[in-house]
């Protein structure tokens, strides 16, 4: 069995989302900045995650339809 978060991504594009993910937390945890750049951080992380997430569906589907 493998351990997937259900994303379509491969296991190297997970593993880059859970370091971004991971990155996020720290830096917006345990850095000084302003509150507004933290707010501003988490929305670019969550933007690339969530592009990351479309463009993996939408290479799966285009392989997908390749087969058929």
């Amino acid at each position: 069995r493998k351990m997937s978060f259900k994303l379509g991504l491969n296991r190297i594009q997970e593993v880059l989302v859970i370091a971004l993910m991971i990155v996020l937390v720290l830096a917006v945890t345990y850095s000084d900045m302003e509150f507004t750049y933290k707010i501003g951080i988490a929305v670019l992380v969550f933007a690339i995650i969530f592009l990351t997430t479309m463009a993996g569906q939408a290479l799966k589907t285009q392989e997908e339809s390749k087969r058929l």
